[in-house]
């Protein structure tokens, strides 16, 4: 004898956020199998619903979550213009900021930047291998030698932290630096157009080394904290 049908489980419609989810892997997929790059204008909207037959609200949703990452932009009476390239691969879409404001970008970011990297540091400390010490110590040394002989050292600034994010053997960290590239390497690149731009930072790395080196994950994060006020301080007094 069968249940009444008012004793039978319920089975609920998908939820509208769940199919934009799918809609927006499915897009994904689409850029990087079609191997879409930036400035490739997307499919039409009702290319998209007939393809992936779902209504045009739920393809606007998953529009507007990869504008809202600035991965794409709609254009009024062109279409929809891929701007970054993206993957289903990353844990995450690309990071941006949408301000014209460098000052603004660079602060914003270093609220973001001082909590990776001081958990980073801390990592590393306890997790560093002795042959991580040593590419650390060989990107500290290479960073000292461009630093003394041409007073700035960006390329190779950011080679010395990418070598401590790998000691920290948590893929991750260096995955969320790729994903905030665009932003996170302005610190590197003479902001301001200052070559002085952070070198008051530049004794600190040696000693966040050392700490790195004790496995002393307090004073790492405590010498990372110098270096980052550093360049708090340097934004906010260049960019007047």
């Amino acid at each position: 004898m069968k249940a009444p049908s008012s004793d039978r489980p319920i089975i609920r419609p998908l939820p509208a956020i769940d199919r934009a989810r799918q809609v927006t892997d499915a897009l994904a997929d689409y850029v990087q199998s079609a191997r879409l790059k930036a400035g490739d204008r997307l499919p039409a909207e009702r290319e998209l619903m007939s393809a992936l037959m779902v209504g045009r609200s739920t393809i606007r949703e998953a529009i507007r979550h990869f504008q809202a990452l600035g991965v794409i932009e709609t254009r009024k009476g062109s279409g929809t213009y891929l701007l970054k390239p993206v993957s289903k691969a990353t844990i995450h879409m690309p990071l941006s900021l949408d301000t014209g404001h460098l000052r603004d970008v660079l602060l914003q970011t270093l609220e973001v930047r001082r909590g990776i990297e001081c958990e980073a540091c801390m990592v590393a400390a306890r997790k560093r291998t002795d042959k991580d010490l040593i590419l650390i110590e060989q990107n500290l040394d290479a960073m000292e030698r461009v630093h003394i002989s041409k007073g700035t050292s960006g390329p190779e600034d950011l080679a010395f932290h990418l070598a401590i994010y790998d000691a920290t053997h948590n893929p991750l960290f260096r995955q969320l630096l790729e994903q905030m590239r665009e932003t996170f390497w302005q610190f590197w690149e003479h902001p301001f157009e200052r070559e002085d731009f952070a070198r008051r930072s530049f004794p600190f790395h040696r000693t966040l080394y050392n700490a790195i080196a004790a496995r002393d994950a307090e004073a790492a994060r405590e010498e990372t904290l110098k270096i980052l006020e550093v360049v708090e301080e340097d934004i906010k007094e260049m960019s007047k």
